[in-house]
């Protein structure tokens, strides 16, 4: 039986999302509802993607019985109110990232989720493509000897977007492409809390960050150095580097296709390419959280064992220590 999806927000994200569904078989996943703050919004997405019911309102979308679990693609400061209303609904959700602006917020919705015994996913995309399993299989088996070094570099010209610069929507490097390179140091070091965290960047005149270098520093003398923005091309890579070798995760890291492992090139390439035009380079990636989500319902887990509730807490809290170092305040952080 299909696992019906129904879609929270007629945002770019959401297009993505639908068109990357598309290339997965119908007998596995189908989307059968779509709701925005705009039922016009709501309709328009509905007709283009052939979803048979549209809603006007979020709550409507959290009362149909025929939808078994929600992609949630709002702004970054809706995702409390709204994962709380499909938690308290009993609708297993994916939230995308950042599953809250602060660590209290993922927390709350983590403690919703498990007394409620509903389903709840961090929608980390990266860490389902097939590139990504092979890195986690060579980190399990030791390939790499002791991990020692993780470098990331991330950053595109955002600048132009409200949605990155205004402190109201949530903007920030950080939390639009940073958590991003926390949230894979964090899976290579072995999801360990660091012992310590440099963080140093400027600030967009709203009073986001606009460039960031973050250094982590982990027992046994381990590191990642992140440095991510929103003004500029940066390579968007990552390496990681062990006592018996070197992988190279080649751009773009968030959406993986290429590794270099010792030197020696792995290609992972994506489905062809699907229809309709895609918002973002390589989205049809985001078919492998999907994919994940469905074998996680069919188990009947109520978190991701890759991406679990606690990752997510782990991953904010780095955060909110990056963003008081570097002076970034959110009104929710006043809560």
């Amino acid at each position: 039986m299909a696992t019906r999806w129904g879609i929270c927000s007629a945002g770019k994200i959401s297009h993505d999302f639908l068109v990357a569904l598309k290339t997965l078989p119908a007998t596995e996943h189908q989307a059968v509802a779509i709701a925005a703050r705009d039922l016009s919004r709501a309709q328009e997405y509905a007709q283009k993607h052939g979803i048979p019911r549209a809603y006007g309102s979020y709550e409507e979308l959290a009362r149909d019985p025929d939808v078994d679990v929600v992609y949630v693609g709002v702004i970054h400061p809706e995702h409390l109110p709204v994962g709380r209303l499909f938690l308290g609904a009993g609708k297993p959700v994916l939230l995308e990232k950042p599953l809250g602006m602060n660590a209290a917020e993922v927390r709350e919705l983590a403690q919703l989720a498990r007394s409620h015994g509903v389903f709840l996913m961090e929608a980390y995309w990266t860490r389902f493509f097939p590139a990504s399993e092979r890195l986690h299989s060579l980190l399990s088996q030791g390939a790499l000897g002791e991990p020692k070094v993780v470098r990331i570099e991330s950053g595109a010209p955002l600048s132009g977007c409200p949605r990155v610069v205004q402190k109201e929507l949530g903007g920030g490097a950080l939390l639009d492409i940073g958590c991003y390179c926390v949230q894979f140091a964090t899976m290579v070091f072995g999801e360990e809390r660091p012992e310590s965290i440099l963080a140093s960047g400027f600030l967009q005149p709203t009073g986001v960050d606009e460039t960031l270098s973050i250094i982590l520093n982990y027992r046994g003398k381990r590191q990642a150095v992140i440095t991510c923005s929103m003004l500029t091309w940066l390579p968007n890579q990552a390496a990681i580097s062990g006592t018996k070798g070197i992988i190279q995760l080649l751009s773009q890291m968030w959406s993986p296709t290429e590794l270099v492992v010792n030197g020696q090139h792995e290609e992972f390439p994506l489905p062809p390419p699907p229809s309709q035009p895609l918002n973002f380079s390589k989205s049809t990636g985001l078919r492998y959280e999907a994919q994940h989500v469905r074998q996680c319902l069919l188990k009947g887990l109520k978190e991701s064992p890759l991406v679990s509730l606690a990752h997510s807490e782990r991953v904010a809290s780095i955060l909110d220590e990056v963003r008081r170092q570097v002076g970034v305040t959110y009104a929710q952080d006043r809560a």
